[in-house]
């Protein structure tokens, strides 16, 4: 999938109010990172190319690490995103499948507990759809299954 990012939004009050024009919502770990200094904006608008890929396509059958999960996801040619991919891509994803849910692999913000977090871009099974935080720590352990929204380098 192909997002914008740099479209005018600047700062964690524009995307909040974006989101919620949209219809959509912001879990409180989500709004929580969004508004810390680390998040932020690019000021050109410019197209990011992004790859969906679970730890089993990395060859995690098992599960793993997210600092392993970054390390392999960059020997094959991906890069981290942006953390303003996380905002942009739940007001460019309409059509997001019932029950999925993505996680932005991107450098964590400290959140306001202490935690590093990233972005999770999720559609509920019974509808909404949510900007959230989730766990950024290197040493979390995501199963085979999850799945992780890279940018495709240029």
């Amino acid at each position: 999938k192909t997002i914008r990012i740099g479209t005018g939004l600047k700062t964690a009050d524009d995307f909040r109010a974006a989101i919620k024009a949209a219809g959509m919502y912001i879990g409180d770990w989500g709004n929580d990172i969004l508004g810390k200094p680390a998040f932020t904006a690019n000021s050109e608008e410019t197209e990011v190319d992004l790859v969906v890929v679970s730890n089993a396509d990395l060859g995690f059958k098992e599960g793993a690490k997210l600092e392993d999960t970054y390390a392999r996801a960059l020997e094959l040619g991906l890069e981290l995103c942006p953390n303003e991919v996380g905002p942009q891509l739940r007001l460019q994803y309409t059509d997001q499948p019932n029950g999925e849910w993505l996680l932005i692999a991107m450098e964590p913000i400290i959140g306001s507990s202490g935690n590093r977090g990233l972005f999770r871009v999720k559609q509920l099974a019974y509808g909404g759809q949510y900007l959230n935080g989730s766990y950024g720590n290197p040493d979390n352990v995501w199963n085979a299954d999850t799945r992780f929204v890279f940018r495709r380098r240029k």
